[in-house]
């Protein structure tokens, strides 16, 4: 993505920085005062996903927001370090490079994968996750066989994210993959995800991150992870099944589950208000 083209009109650009933590140049966005909130968007979406969300969490909060490496305005510095380990770990090396300790890691599908990935390596990170449809489980059969491949394939294949970008960004495909997630976005916010897929290397490093996903071994140990963890759905999110959640936060030890009638996927754009009041009875709560 072009940063200096795209600045103008981006959610909270003014609050943007971009720092060098090898391997990657991230790009995060900085804003509020108060107990550190860290937010992960989730694959091939980026900081604006949270652009509803932020102006109720900082009225009590400091929260910053971080694009995955490749993704949005973060620079990827190593295909391989596209994977769940791989990028839990830079983000925690990101966070301590900048003298950043969050009090809540709050992540949206693959993002809540990897805040529960970073409470596993960095115990004293943070005092509690909240994953909004949390994207907790595994293809199963010959999809699940197949999809890290293809992804790998797409990848790989000279001229294919291309081929791919050109298809996802024409006439109202966008309209029809975020429809097809379960929730019904404006014609604003349906506007970045256009940007976003039009962007070689966003899509490249979307791909390269489904290749390398593997979630099995973090599902195994979920019963062993005593973080305190609120599990948000959306009862119409046809992307992740609510039972994802709901099965997830009745395994650990120290987990609530919560579902939101009405809202697909995306809940957290659609209806941010009613996400942000379940997140702040989580801090009461805790």
């Amino acid at each position: 993505m072009d940063w200096a083209k795209e600045r103008a009109t981006w959610p909270y650009s003014q609050h943007s920085r971009f720092v060098l933590c090898k391997p990657h140049r991230w790009h995060i966005q900085d804003i509020g005062d108060g107990p550190l909130i860290l937010l992960i968007h989730g694959a091939g979406s980026s900081t604006h996903t949270w652009q509803h969300v932020i102006p109720l969490l900082i009225q009590t909060h400091r929260v910053i927001a971080i694009d995955l490496p490749g993704q949005g305005f973060t620079q990827l510095g190593a295909q391989q370090r596209c994977s769940l380990d791989a990028m839990a770990g830079d983000i925690i090396n990101l966070c301590r490079n900048e003298g950043l300790q969050p009090d809540t890691i709050i992540g949206h599908s693959a993002g809540a994968a990897i805040a529960l990935r970073i409470s596993e390596l960095a115990p004293e990170f943070s005092q509690r996750i909240i994953g909004i449809n949390a994207a907790l489980d595994t293809f199963k059969g010959v999809a699940g066989a197949l999809f890290p491949f293809l992804a790998k394939a797409i990848a790989m294949m000279p001229f294919a994210t291309d081929l791919f970008r050109m298809r996802a960004s024409k006439g109202n495909a966008i309209e029809r993959i975020i429809a097809g997630t379960g929730s019904n976005l404006s014609t604003h916010d349906l506007d970045f995800y256009k940007r976003l897929v039009s962007s070689q290397t966003h899509v490249n490093a979307t791909l390269h991150m489904m290749a390398q996903w593997q979630l099995e071994p973090l599902i195994a140990r979920l019963p062993k992870n005593p973080i305190s963890t609120l599990l948000i759905a959306g009862e119409c999110d046809s992307a992740v099944p609510p039972s994802a959640s709901k099965k997830a936060a009745a395994r650990m030890l120290n987990a609530r589950f919560a579902s939101l009638p009405n809202l697909g996927h995306l809940a957290h754009e659609e209806k941010a208000g009613i996400v942000v009041t379940l997140i702040r009875d989580a801090f009461s709560d805790s």
